[in-house]
């Protein structure tokens, strides 16, 4: 039985397939088109998907979308007739979209399926469930657990904006909902809306400035007490309750009143480009505690309407990688899976899982160790040939190694010299993060390295934190945390003995000044608060990432690399060798090496295209 799975229309757009519950093949639109967060009908990755997985749209089984759009025109026309006359501009900007487009949105899909070669008189079974059901199936059907407690959270699905439910075998049970417009995630993206980044994009930004924030400032405790006593209501159950005299999303065009958060936080909206002060990153650290503390709460809730030993998580708020970690380390829950791709990208996933399990009622086979996601590469691979004939278009020279082991030691060296290299390897990685298929990377000893990503290679904001890729079996001699994290959705702190002293009057530092101060021997991956974003790396799901950081343990004694993605700001991932030699071009990039070729910058002809950055691609 094979099915497909869609998301689309809402952001992060994608398509999946799977074959007798087996994951086939998975990828975001974005990677195709080039385009951010691209919410188009994902034709490009549909077509992927088929490919890969030697079938075409009428051979299917079952075409399944991600949530249910009827559903969702319910909860526009009830918010707007509940706050009427609020919002009536807003309304009648919304309306005409949901007529035109959304509400006939079975007979759009089928338009855009046919003018992929589907015949509708194949009456290939077109399906519909819950968006957090999607999300549930997500995380609980790739797991290796017959039994958990599901979590799901994000800013909203039809009406559902959380769920707590439980996996059994095939079966997932929703137990309890929290409805909008109380949302934990629509909080979370007022706040990152407020501090200047960009919604649905931007909260990772939020995320990774909140350490900047003095710990010991009377300001913090007198931020949390505001957002608990002004916006919300926390409930010892992990429920919500979101005071909308201060919020826009219900019936508005923004997220938030901006006034009223200027009086009670004593400071205006930052814009995306002002330097960012000491209150911003506070008001970033309060609010990051206040989610921690909710998304405890909800997790203690799911242990008690359950009674489960394990835990799977999906939904936007699940890439909230310090929550995760501070979740795991309660210990409520023996051990916890998240999904890689836990935004409304892995919706389509889950989409074609849930119709597997649910709706056809086939049995569940676990056959793996640690999940099914066989380490989230997902997406398309390419050959010697595509690289070739990339080179050939581009006059571009390489050095071609017949012996991977020669290639992984040459790029250990690069590496170990300060050299930033641009890593292409096998299938490219589903989900918001790259690991080790599509990565820029570099040295963690390196004092210069984040600097030098940041301003250099990802033309973005100083403050952004580098994540670590470790060898699986070294990670405990670097961070602390024994166990497994494939997906880099994990935040613990470096170990004691690698930490350097902070001086006495570290956190009156300005956030420049604190972001270069070297805090361990790993500089370039310990985060401000001596924490780091770890991706343990497994030789069974990458054998080629594995062995290059194997290398360079054997030549420098450490057995970890930095990784980031291989893009600039605004731009998706790369996809293919063109899209790896542009950016490569486009940037002060050192080497890029794309299976078996690599490519020194200094012997590339000059790079004759545009490469402003600032004006094609703004922060996203």
């Amino acid at each position: 039985m094979t099915i497909l799975g869609i998301s689309a229309f809402y952001h992060d757009s994608a398509a999946a397939l799977i074959e007798d519950g087996r994951i086939v093949a998975a990828a975001q639109e974005e990677r195709f088109t080039r385009k951010k967060h691209d919410p188009g009908f994902p034709s490009n990755a549909i077509q992927y998907c088929l490919e890969y997985g030697g079938t075409t749209l009428n051979q299917l089984d079952a075409i399944v979308f991600y949530d249910k759009p009827l559903l969702k025109f319910e909860r526009l026309l009830e918010t707007y007739y509940t706050f009427a006359p609020k919002g009536l501009s807003s309304f009648l900007t919304a309306i005409p979209v949901w007529l035109k487009d959304k509400l006939f949105l079975k007979r759009l899909i089928n338009e855009e399926l046919e003018k992929l070669g589907y015949d509708k008189k194949k009456k290939v079974k077109l399906l519909f469930p819950e968006h957090h059901l999607s999300h549930a199936a997500s995380a609980f059907y790739p797991s290796e657990y017959e039994r958990a407690a599901i979590l799901t959270i994000d800013g909203v699905g039809e009406w559902a904006t959380a769920s707590i439910g439980l996996g059994e075998g095939r079966n997932i049970t929703i137990l309890k909902e929290l409805r909008f417009p109380h949302s934990l995630g629509l909080l979370y993206s007022a706040f990152t809306y407020f501090l200047g980044f960009k919604v649905n994009s931007g909260e990772y930004k939020l995320m990774g400035l909140a350490p900047y924030g003095n710990p010991h400032s009377p300001d913090i405790d007198r931020y949390v007490a505001t957002i608990k006593e002004k916006l919300i209501d926390c409930k010892p159950d992990g429920s919500v309750w979101l005071n909308q005299e201060y919020f826009d999303y219900a019936t508005g065009l923004r997220m938030v009143h901006e006034q009223k958060w200027a009086d009670l936080f004593g400071f205006p909206k930052r814009n995306p480009e002002d330097e960012l002060q000491a209150h911003h990153c506070n008001l970033g650290l309060a609010i990051q505690r206040v989610t921690e503390e909710v998304v405890v709460n909800m997790a203690q809730e799911a242990k008690r309407l359950t009674g489960a030993d394990n835990l799977v998580l999906a939904g936007g708020v699940a890439l909230n990688c310090v929550a995760n970690g501070k979740l795991q380390k309660t210990g409520i829950f023996k051990d916890v899976f998240i999904q890689p791709a836990a935004g409304d990208a892995g919706g389509a996933l889950g989409a074609a899982l849930a119709a597997y399990h649910i709706y056809f009622g086939k049995e569940r086979i676990i056959d793996y160790k640690g999940d099914a996601m066989r380490g989230s590469y997902l997406g398309p691979t390419f050959s010697g040939l595509d690289v070739e004939l990339m080179a050939k278009k581009y006059k571009a020279v390489y050095t071609h190694y017949e012996n991977f082991g020669e290639l992984a030691d040459e790029v250990a060296r690069l590496l170990a010299s300060e050299n930033v290299v641009g890593w292409v390897q096998g299938r490219m990685e589903f989900g918001p993060r790259a690991l080790g298929g599509r990565s820029i990377l570099g040295d963690p000893r390196s004092a210069e390295m984040q600097k030098k990503l940041n301003l250099k290679i990802k033309y973005r904001e100083s403050f952004r934190p580098f994540a670590p890729s470790v060898l699986a079996e070294e990670c405990p001699n670097y961070f602390d945390y024994d166990g497994r994290s494939p997906y880099m959705l994990l935040v613990h702190p470096v170990v004691s003995r690698r930490r350097m002293p902070l001086p006495a009057n570290y956190e009156s530092l300005s956030l420049r000044d604190k972001l270069y101060y070297q805090r361990s021997d790993l500089p370039s991956i310990t985060h401000i608060d001596f924490s780091a974003r770890i991706q343990t790396v497994h030789k069974d799901t990458n054998p080629r990432y594995w062995e290059l950081i194997e290398s360079f343990r054997k030549l420098t004694g450490y057995g970890v690399i930095v990784n980031t993605s291989f893009n600039v700001r605004g731009e998706p991932i790369v996809c293919t060798p063109d899209d790896a030699y542009r950016c490569f071009m486009r940037t002060e990039m050192d080497y890029l090496v794309v299976g078996n070729y690599v490519f020194d910058k200094r012997q590339q002809p000059e790079w004759q295209e545009k490469d402003n950055w600032k004006e094609e691609f703004v922060l996203d």
